[in-house]
């Protein structure tokens, strides 16, 4: 059977159409110049104009601030149906049940190809204030009013951002839902117990929700969530909140600052709620650690250990959390401090000052993801422990990697206490006690900052011409204080780098007090004028170097 090359075109509106009232339903969705816009576009068209594919149900079409329901053009393959019912004129002749209900006949009349479809659920809706010179600007533009468009100006400003609410006692039918301002009811005048309500002029954006499909939510509340109540001890109400069980808790070293006079005697409670659980083997073995030395780097604990030992530490946080503290500024920051020690009321403490620089010349960057992955694999905690035996070469050379000599490299990055430096010419400017404060200095401790500056220049000296191959000898290190001390108005930091360190403008150390890249090529300068004096024979005289 051949179907009729006759093509219709339906609408699923959602509501109830009558025929008088189908000229009303077609305005309600943008008239019939918008429908054949959306009908008769194509496939592809349509992917390139999605405006033109959709098609807009307005409730209240005369209202701007109305949001609109979204509908599409769906494809369908439906036929269209006449469908007739004949009846007998004279039913009262019969008492057939078929001549009574009538007869039917249903003819095919066309296909439909395209279907308008609304699934979307409407939007929330706001009604502003119809009086509002906003709310007549809109429907000015709407309607194309030039002479409101031109005659409108902006509304001098007021201050009743809260107006009261309209009393329901003037219409016992009054939704208090509703905004007083449609009611029609007169705003009553303001009285001290009135309540009032928002009057900050807010008018609707284009959308209020982002959801067009209704979705199941299906909320459960979090299974690692559970009630805490605290009471206040004043007023003895309780309070109750909602906390994760399951968060994550920190086992690190109590972290203090400089400026604080109160130093910790014992371990954090949650620390000694699990006390009970470690190794108390290595705690014990770092209780003997600590009371032979109050202050520890790192690197100078982990040298006291075992590799297996110093593994356990380090993937067991609360083992150091339980024997020490930390400061995070100041001259003893990142130590680790034993409970009860305050290196601020000892001048020994002095040699367990911790002085770090690092190295400009040493790349920062940041290792791919994969990178990561495979020295996990390759060189992980375990394997890196269990590797290291006893007395052997690699653990010799671990356990001495916290000192300093002035001719051994054994890190990249500078970062040592006083005492763990065993340099000859060092270790006598350190326990040089001729120049000591009688209280502690927050960046130089218990030095004073002509002491400290020098120890600083040789050091950093000493080890940066160790990391380029060719260690200081102690005369070019005097030779070096010399040149700092005619000048004054540069630190000792800043003339340390007289040796030729190969900086690159814009790459500059970026740690605290570091040099400008102009300053350091300044003296890059000066450190080549110095290498060609020496080559010409020596030191040079006074005079040659100015």
């Amino acid at each position: 059977m051949d179907l009729p090359a006759t093509h219709f075109y339906s609408i699923e509106y959602p509501g109830y159409v009558r025929l008088e009232s189908v000229p009303i339903a077609v305005k309600n969705v943008g008239g019939q110049a918008v429908l054949d816009r959306a009908f008769k576009r194509t496939s592809a068209a349509a992917k390139q104009q999605q405006t033109d594919a959709t098609v807009e149900l307005k409730l209240r079409p005369d209202n701007p601030f109305a949001h609109p329901v979204p509908g599409d053009v769906a494809p369908t393959n439906n036929l269209v149906l006449k469908v007739v019912k004949r009846k007998r004129k004279n039913r009262m002749d019969t008492d057939d049940p078929a001549a009574l209900q009538g007869e039917y006949v249903a003819t095919i009349v066309g296909v439909t190809s395209k279907t308008v479809r609304f699934r979307s659920m409407a939007d929330y809706q706001y009604q502003p204030d119809a009086n509002d010179p906003i709310t007549k600007l809109r429907h000015a533009m709407d309607n194309m009013d030039v002479e409101a468009i031109r005659s409108y100006v902006l509304p001098p400003e007021k201050a009743d951002y809260m107006v009261p609410i309209a009393s329901p006692s003037q219409d016992g039918d009054v939704n208090m839902n509703l905004d007083p301002e449609l009611t029609g009811i007169p705003l009553p005048e303001a009285g001290a117990d009135q309540p009032m309500r928002s009057n900050l002029r807010l008018f609707p954006p284009p959308l209020f929700s982002r959801q067009t499909v209704p979705q199941f939510y299906n909320f459960k509340p979090s299974t690692a969530s559970m009630i805490s109540t605290t009471v206040n001890e004043e007023t003895g109400e309780e309070k109750k909140r909602l906390i994760n069980r399951m968060r994550w808790k920190g086992f690190g070293p109590l972290s203090m600052s400089y400026s604080e006079r109160q130093i910790p005697e014992k371990a954090a409670q949650n620390v000694q709620d699990v006390r009970s659980t470690l190794n108390e083997t290595l705690l014990k073995k770092l209780d003997e650690v600590f009371s032979e030395r109050p202050i520890w780097t790192r690197g100078a604990l982990f040298s006291r250990l075992t590799a297996l030992e110093a593994r356990d530490v380090i993937n067991s946080k609360p083992l150091l959390a339980s024997v020490c503290y930390v400061f995070h500024d100041g001259p003893w920051r990142d130590t680790l401090i034993r409970f009860g020690y305050d290196p601020r009321k000892h001048p020994d403490a002095r040699f367990f000052q911790r002085l770090y620089f690092r190295n400009a010349n040493h790349p920062i960057l940041k290792p791919s993801v994969m990178t990561r992955r495979q020295e996990r694999t390759l060189a992980n905690m375990d394997n890196w422990a269990v590797a290291i035996e006893d007395g052997s070469e690699r653990d010799i050379e671990r356990r001495k990697a916290h000192l300093f000599d002035g001719k051994t490299l054994t890190k990249e990055t500078a970062s040592f206490q006083l005492c763990d430096i065993i340099d000859p010419m060092l270790k006598e400017m350190i326990e040089d006690a001729q120049e000591l404060r009688e209280d502690p200095d927050e960046r130089d401790g218990w030095y004073t900052n002509h002491a400290l500056e020098r120890i600083k220049t040789v050091l950093r000296h000493k080890f940066f011409t160790v990391l380029e191959g060719h260690p200081a000898s102690d005369d070019e290190c005097r030779q070096l204080l010399a040149v700092s001390e005619k000048l004054p108005s540069k630190s000792a930091k800043d003339v340390s780098s007289l040796r030729s360190v190969r900086l690159q403008a814009g790459k500059h150390n970026m740690a605290k007090g570091a040099m400008r890249p102009e300053d350091a090529a300044a003296l890059r300068l000066r450190a080549a004028l110095d290498k060609s004096i020496r080559a010409r024979g020596g030191i040079g005289t006074e005079e040659d170097e100015e």
